[in-house]
């Protein structure tokens, strides 16, 4: 596990080298997996995403620059909110060249488990500058647990079972 002074077109690259070097001792949970900065296709990625609360609503943000609306897709299954698209890579022009490349391309897919009993016609997604907004009206509303009554059979009246006492926990026979 040497450092190596230069990498790629003559200039030494410390970002590039730490993540090297975390991918060797990690096994590839750094940036890059097992590769050297900008070599080969980026790996996955996913956008990074707010979820809060505003007004009783549920309010998810996520950063999608370079992604077109028409590249994302928003669906809810079974009370999980999944939003998933992709971000396509530039193309590399004729005298081009990167010394380095860290934006990442490809597909992704987020998914979000809402709370219960929302009204999925009040979803509402808007998109600008790179942000993908999505309001779930009212999934915030305070909603208290409900607390469930237990009904003790007639055979087991007494607290453990055990009349008078006897048995009970913390006395030794004899005692």
């Amino acid at each position: 596990m040497a450092l190596s002074p230069f990498r790629g077109r003559g200039f030494y690259d410390v970002h590039g080298e730490m993540n090297r070097l975390f991918d060797e001792m990690f096994g590839g949970v750094s940036r890059r997996s097992g590769g050297r900065q900008g070599e080969g296709v980026a790996d996955l990625w996913s956008p990074a995403l707010d979820v809060l609360h505003e007004d009783g609503d549920v309010l998810v943000r996520a950063e999608l620059p370079g992604v077109k609306p028409d590249d994302v897709d928003i669906t809810l299954s079974r009370g999980v909110l999944t939003i998933s698209g992709q971000r396509k890579a530039e193309q590399e022009q004729q005298g081009q060249g990167y010394y380095v490349r860290e934006r990442r391309y490809g597909a992704f897919r987020r998914s979000l488990v809402l709370p219960e009993g929302i009204d999925e016609s009040k979803i509402d997604a808007r998109y600008e500058n790179g942000v993908l907004e999505v309001r779930i009206t009212g999934a915030a509303a305070v909603q208290e647990p409900k607390k469930i009554q237990i009904q003790a059979s007639r055979d087991d009246s007494s607290s453990n079972g055990h009349a008078n006492g006897e048995g009970s926990q913390g006395e030794t026979p004899g005692s």
